[in-house]
Order: C-alpha cells, then sequence, then structure tokens
C-alpha cells in the first residue's frame, strides 16, 4: 500500500479531489488551512485573507496496483497549478 501526501493551494482542492476519486482511489483526507515554510516561501494564515489563498494538505491511500493511475492524473494539475506530491509505503495497523 502507498500513502500520497499532497500539498496544494486550497483554491485547487475540488478539482484534485475530484481527479483524486476520479482515477480509481476510494478516499482521501483533507486537511485545510496548513501553514509552513517551504522552498517558495512562507505559507501563513495571513495569506487566505490577503486574497492569496491557503494551502491544503491531502492525503491518499492506495494500493501499489493504483498509483500509477493516481500519479498520472495528479502530476498534470500540480504541474499547471502549483503543489508538490508526495509517495511513500505504508502498512495497516
Amino acid at each position: 500500500m502507498k500513502r500520497i501526501d499532497l500539498f496544494l493551494s486550497e483554491r485547487e482542492l475540488n478539482r484534485v479531489c475530484r481527479t483524486i476519486t476520479a482515477a480509481g482511489a476510494k478516499g482521501y483526507s483533507v486537511m485545510r488551512h496548513v501553514t509552513g515554510m517551504g522552498p517558495s516561501g512562507e505559507i501563513s494564515e495571513a495569506m487566505d485573507f490577503s486574497g492569496l489563498g491557503a494551502n491544503a494538505h491531502v492525503i491518499v491511500f492506495v494500493e501499489d496496483e493504483l498509483l500509477g493511475a493516481v500519479g498520472t492524473a495528479l502530476r498534470p494539475l500540480l504541474k499547471r497549478y502549483g503543489g508538490v506530491g508526495f509517495v511513500s509505503s505504508a502498512e495497516p495497523l
């Protein structure tokens, strides 16, 4: 099983979630208003009020066989709208 962690603008959240579902993933979890520091600089809650938007963290668990389809569907969105994705191995408890 694989875990996909996505960090992206909340403005693109609906589009990304629809893409995840269309690619065959059975579900995902979303955390809104994610703040922190990355290569592009700091993301803070104040940015939400400035109109620049806040970030979201989306977590998706998929079987290994489905990773290729989900990744292929998400890569163009992350490239066009910004955001990053990471894949790691996961094991149910």
